[in-house]
């Protein structure tokens, strides 16, 4: 089963419920994020890379979370602003989830089941999942990996 298949569904900054399906398609580079960070600065390069490849059916898709040490306790409506504001976010931020334990959104438990790193579990914030356009996830990054390191891998997928 590809992750467009799976009838996961996420809801977006603006309260919209998205269908994982409608990606199909499109390579996606899946990020779990947070705005009081060592790795925030990544949203610079994530937007990078973003702008470099969206008119090439690429996406990126950020999500907060605030399980890694408290470091993006905001709401929703002040962590957008704070990534538009401070890093030109453009590419799709999603309502803060979260990636480990019993209320583990179902994206983060699908990505976790279904990558070739075998570790079950989310390490920090900024770590992310290369999908390719049939909704296998082929790569699975650490934090320290930058966007900008990956490119190579996202124009492979292109």
């Amino acid at each position: 089963m590809s992750l467009y298949s799976a009838g996961l569904k996420a809801i977006n900054m603006k309260g919209e419920i998205i269908d994982f399906s409608k990606y199909k398609g499109k390579v996606l580079l899946i990020v779990n994020t947070a705005s009081k960070c060592g790795y925030t600065k990544q949203f610079a390069g994530l937007e990078e890379v973003y702008n470099k490849y969206k008119d090439k059916d690429f996406l990126i898709l950020g999500f907060p979370c605030n399980q890694f040490a408290g470091q993006d306790p905001k709401t929703n409506d002040k962590i957008l602003e704070f990534c538009q504001l401070n890093y030109g976010v453009t590419f799709p931020m999603f309502e803060k989830i979260k990636v480990n334990g019993k209320e583990r959104h179902e994206l983060y438990s699908y990505l976790l089941e279904n990558n070739p790193i075998s570790n079950n579990r989310i390490k920090w914030n900024f770590e992310k999942f290369l999908v390719d356009r049939e909704g296998t996830v082929v790569n699975r990054y650490i934090s320290k990996n930058t966007p900008e390191e990956i490119a190579k891998d996202i124009d492979n997928l292109l």
